[in-house]
């Protein structure tokens, strides 16, 4: 039996312009800056800069009458304040002063110069091989990764070889071609492994008692040495502390990853445009909005003329509506987005005024252990806004402090109470958990156990297991790693 109801109930949904505002507030500077390019190559009503337009009557209409649209009513109202502007500057940048004045340089930067691949090879033009030795080493040159290492078995290199460049060699052929390959600069380019990428290194170097004392500890107690028995190294090698000091002084000042001391990658630097600078102003912290997410949009001048050719029209025919109503569309659109900047710009200066605020000792003195326990849903409180939006402001942002370019979402911690039953943030835990790790007696590193026993001392009752997830977190080996002689 087939029966009908009616049912009314209430549901929240976001409308797209909501998801959008959303996405905006999530972008970090650079690729904020990426959308608005890209809104405004999307939309020609769209315009930045400062041209000036000029002002005229707000309304225009049709003439009443039902056209060749049949029944359709051509709306063409168009309330022509609320799209545009006759100053110079957007209304919206001079509501507060919270725009940096720096003009930063807009373009990422990269690197200059030939990758490191082609530096290698432009290295075997200067040794004498046949032209089949030269495949083979132009082949293995392109097999070394941006460490500096082949991870690759010769077997695998010489079947490779055989079936992409039709040359059929052997192992020890490859082997040979190998030994050339690791006489290219950087020292160590080339090894197939860390022992061998270290040994390469000690090679070059003047042959003196403390470099063959740690050629022969990394040739012949390779495992030892990287698990740090260093005991085992004094007995085998019957010397005395002083001369492992020397030999391990020696190995720790080579370089583990040859490929990554070459700057020619032709990489793209790694470049972070703080969101917001915070100074401290006679006592007192300032926060300001970086002025690159403060653009100077406003409607084109074109779009400006086309209205009024529109309204000084006697005549006003099918393809002159149909050009108002996309005309209209476009203006729809550069209202919204402009509006939808204006909202991100005021939603990231209220929600890190809030941060800033609430991390009040922290910024004046710059040190970690005066931060206070935080999470979302105390700065969503503080500004009324949801735990979201907060998470979006927080998430891919940056501030630029007196003590260094920070990620805001960094200040956010949970919470743990002391022995005194205060509230304490566990990046302030951590802080002291690193001091005290950096103030050991290396020869005798702290274990975790024993670090959990001093920080219940200092009044921070932990689990040792949570001292292995904080040191783990710190990246921060344990304790028979960090041992030295």
């Amino acid at each position: 039996m087939l029966k009908q109801q009616l049912n009314f109930k209430l549901s929240q949904k976001l409308s797209p312009q909501q998801i959008q505002l959303m996405k905006l507030i999530q972008l970090p500077t650079l690729a904020f800056e990426q959308r608005l390019k890209q809104e405004m190559e999307e939309n020609p009503a769209l315009d930045s800069g400062k041209d000036t337009v000029d002002e005229f009557e707000d309304t225009y209409s049709n003439d009443g009458n039902e056209d060749d649209y049949g029944t359709e009513v051509i709306e063409t109202e168009i309330n022509v304040d609320e799209y545009l502007s006759d100053d110079e500057i957007p209304s919206y940048r001079l509501s507060a002063n919270n725009y940096s004045t720096d003009d930063e340089e807009k373009n990422v930067p990269y690197a200059s110069g030939t990758s490191f691949n082609q530096h290698l090879k432009s290295q075997l033009n200067t040794y004498r091989l046949n032209g089949q030795e030269f495949e083979i080493a132009n082949f293995l040159v392109g097999s070394i990764d941006e460490s500096g290492y082949i991870r690759r078995s010769l077997t695998d290199i010489m079947d490779d070889l055989a079936f992409t460049q039709n040359i059929f060699t052997d192992e020890p052929k490859i082997e040979s071609i190998l030994k050339i390959v690791q006489q290219l600069d950087p020292a160590g380019v080339g090894a197939r492994n860390l022992q061998e990428c270290l040994l390469i290194q000690l090679d070059r170097k003047e042959l003196t008692i403390p470099i063959k004392l740690a050629k022969g500890i990394l040739s012949k107690s390779f495992d030892h040495f990287s698990k740090k028995h260093y005991d085992k190294l004094l007995v085998k090698f019957d010397i005395n502390e002083e001369e492992l000091k020397e030999a391990i002084s020696e190995i720790e000042h080579l370089n583990p990853k040859p490929g990554g001391a070459y700057a020619g990658n032709n990489r793209i630097i790694e470049h972070v445009v703080p969101d917001f600078a915070i100074k401290i102003v006679e006592g007192d912290l300032e926060l300001t909005l970086n002025g690159r997410n403060a653009p100077e949009l406003h409607v084109s001048r074109e779009y400006n003329n086309m209205l009024k050719g529109y309204k000084e029209s006697k005549e006003k025919s099918k393809s002159q509506k149909d050009a108002v109503l996309f005309i209209k569309q476009k203006l729809d659109a550069a209202k919204w987005f402009i509006e939808a900047v204006k909202q991100r710009q005021q939603t990231l200066f209220l929600t890190m005024s809030a941060i800033m605020h609430y991390q009040r000792d922290f910024f004046l003195s710059g040190d970690e252990r005066n931060l206070k326990p935080m999470i979302l849903k105390d700065i969503a409180d503080e500004i009324g806004m949801d735990v979201s939006t907060v998470s979006r402001v927080a998430n891919s942002k940056y501030v630029d402090t007196p003590y260094g370019t920070k990620l805001i979402k960094d200040f956010f911690s949970e919470s743990m109470t002391n022995d005194q039953g205060e509230e304490v943030s566990t990046r302030e835990i951590k802080k002291i958990l690193e001091i005290t790790i950096s103030e050991e007696d290396k020869r005798k590193p702290l274990t975790d156990e024993k670090l959990s026993s001093i920080l219940k001392e200092k009044g921070y009752p932990i689990a040792r297991r949570t001292v292995a997830k904080y040191r783990e977190q710190l990246d921060i080996p344990v304790a028979r790693l960090r041992k030295k002689i």
